[in-house]
């Protein structure tokens, strides 16, 4: 190997390396990847930036904002509502809501897709007394699978028709994807619908009213005269018995006792953390005089000049809140950005993926899955999540659909989307349906840019150099002349499953973009090599790359649904490996019937 393909080869490992242990963010890692290419000589610097100009990247950035505009004017919601089941049994209402959300994620961002059915879900969990990981995971499976249909449905199609654009001249066309992705989609979820009741584990800890119940942490005071002061530990719990609460730990004088002792007498001014069921507060509070401590500051706050407050309207609400993956309020607390002062909301509860947190809740850094218990004015914590990137869940106030909104909204997708079968480059055509939404602020310009997933699109932008490199220095050649002398010998069916199976290992644990900016100059190259159509190896990536079941971390609708479900690490591969199978050995014949070699 050459100097070049060494380095290149060594920023490559190190960046999954990277991706797999997460301690970066992923678009950090992307960046990190970007200028070490350009120090070790393998990127000319002077175009070391040219991706975030890509096609690719700039449609990405235009889906994620009409996306938006779909969930603005209650497009998604009057749809929903509409084909949700009254009386159907469980697996038929399953099926039913996995395949809206399946097909709405065709045409915008798959994760934006399931935020704005998870609700719904779990309103019909409440309603069928089922566990909500058990509609949960069909519904986080089916919108993935639901992007592998369109060029739009995810961003993995964008890259890989940009590198198909490269190495034939020309991109895939909105629907090229469908001959393969429609049949994997449909057939996968079928799949999903019939075996999730038996496959998706069943948590005893994910409850009903709000998830993972059982686990929410919260503080109340005891202020002067209530009825806990000069009880004991073990009485304040006997009380708490029938509100279904315990008391984890007390605070006094800003110290804090982590295992009081059962004799431990409650003083005035004490904050008891208290495990307890949302629903269960109002009884707690009376029954023992408490006031929650994060509310009881509320009247002192003021805002300070300049900053947004909350408005007066029917009075204050609870509305649960999930933290999305990569939202800006991850890595932060309420402390950090300043939530009573700022916004006038109180972050009452928090629950953790099934497991407790001890910690004070003002000071607690929020991570991506927690579930957040929000008191406030109802349009202030809706303005809130869309900011700080959380997605309301039980509780949710009703959104009136805005009709002219509804139609602007599809209207302009659907332009875009046929302007792009006439010829028209997906970037231009998806821009100016952009443009078209914030001229009739069906998206306000204000919100444009927080519609865009920044991240994401700084990963594109930074490795669409670095996978350059990896063509250009000859190491995508090398890699695929390894293949194909140790694997796929002189089968080039066996290179295309090669390299579908290797590209869906690589997406359970790498980002499903980086993974197929990685793996469309070796796919190209194998075909290459064996004097192939580079269709068929590239559909396999797309495939490969979207198709991700096997942990919470492969795709960020797997840990969207990680906290909500109260599932653990290891719960998603007993529906999840069946699934992929399913997947490779629906999509092999295809690739080879619609793709021949």
């Amino acid at each position: 190997m050459t100097p070049g393909q060494i380095a290149i080869a060594a920023i490559i490992a190190v960046s999954v390396a990277m991706f797999i242990w997460g301690r970066w963010r992923h678009d950090m890692v992307a960046l990190g990847a970007l200028i070490a290419s350009v120090a070790a000589g393998v990127v000319d610097g002077e175009n070391a930036f040219v991706g975030f100009g890509h096609p690719a990247v700039i449609t990405v950035a235009c889906v994620l904002v009409l996306s938006r505009g779909l969930q603005n004017s209650g497009a998604v919601d009057a749809l929903a509502l509409k084909v949700m089941p009254k009386n159907a049994g469980e697996t038929a209402s399953i099926g039913i809501l996995t395949a809206v959300a399946t097909a709405l994620s065709a045409f915008m961002n798959n994760v934006g897709a399931l935020a704005m059915v998870m609700p719904l879900a779990l309103q019909l969990a409440k309603r069928k007394q089922m566990p909500p990981g058990r509609i949960l995971m069909p519904l986080a499976f089916g919108t993935v699978l639901g992007g592998i249909v369109t060029l739009i449905g995810t961003p993995p199609n964008l890259i890989v028709s940009a590198f198909r654009a490269q190495a034939a001249g020309a991109p895939y066309g909105m629907f090229e994807f469908a001959p393969v992705g429609l049949p994997v989609a449909v057939i996968g979820t079928l799949f999903i619908v019939l075996t999730a009741r038996f496959l998706v584990p069943v948590r005893p800890e994910a409850g009903f009213g709000g998830f993972d119940t059982a686990a929410y942490v919260t503080e109340a005071k005891v202020p002067e005269g209530a009825k806990a002061i000069g009880m004991t530990l073990a009485d304040v719990d006997k009380a708490l018995e029938t509100a279904n609460a315990q008391v984890l730990g007390i605070v006094r004088h800003n110290v804090r006792m982590r295992v009081p002792y059962r004799t431990t007498d409650i003083r005035e001014g004490d904050i008891l953390q208290v495990e307890a069921d949302p629903d269960a507060l109002s009884a707690l509070l009376a029954e023992l005089g408490l006031v929650l401590e994060e509310a009881v500051k509320t009247e002192s706050a003021k805002p300070t000049e300049g900053e947004e407050t909350a408005t007066a309207s029917d009075g204050p609400v609870l509305i649960e809140l999930v933290v999305l993956p990569g939202a800006r309020i991850a890595g932060r607390s309420p402390t950090d950005i300043a939530l009573r002062s700022r916004f006038g909301l109180n972050l009452l509860a928090l629950s953790r993926q099934g497991r407790r947190s001890t910690g004070r809740l003002r000071e607690e850094r929020l991570r991506a899955g927690d579930v957040l218990l929000m008191q406030g004015d109802a349009d202030t914590i809706l303005a809130f999540a869309g900011e700080y990137g959380c997605a309301p869940l039980a509780e949710r106030p009703l959104r009136l659909p805005d009709k002219r909104q509804i139609i602007l909204s599809i209207g302009l997708l659907a332009g875009a989307v046929i302007a792009t079968v006439f010829g028209v480059p997906a970037a231009v055509a998806f821009a100016a349906a952009m443009l078209g939404a914030m001229a009739t602020n069906v998206v306000p310009p204000r919100s444009v840019y927080t519609a865009i997933d920044w991240p994401v699109i700084v990963l594109l932008g930074a490795l669409m150099p670095v996978a350059d490199a990896v063509e250009t220095t000859g190491l995508a050649e090398v890699i695929a002349s390894s293949v194909i002398g140790t694997v796929a010998g002189d089968n080039a069916v066996i290179a295309i499953l090669v390299i579908l199976v290797v590209t869906m290992m690589l997406s359970d644990v790498v980002n499903n973009a980086a993974t197929a900016a990685v793996m469309c100059p070796i796919a190209i190259s194998t075909a290459q090599a064996f004097g192939a159509s580079a269709d068929p190896f590239l559909m396999a990536v797309a495939i490969g790359a979207s198709c991700a079941f096997l942990t919470p971390i492969g795709h960020q609708n797997n840990t969207l649904i990680l906290g909500p479900g109260g599932f653990r690490f290891g719960d998603y591969w007993p529906l999840g490996l069946p699934l992929e199978i399913v997947v490779v050995v629906v999509a092999m014949p295809l690739l080879l019937f619609f793709w021949p070699l």
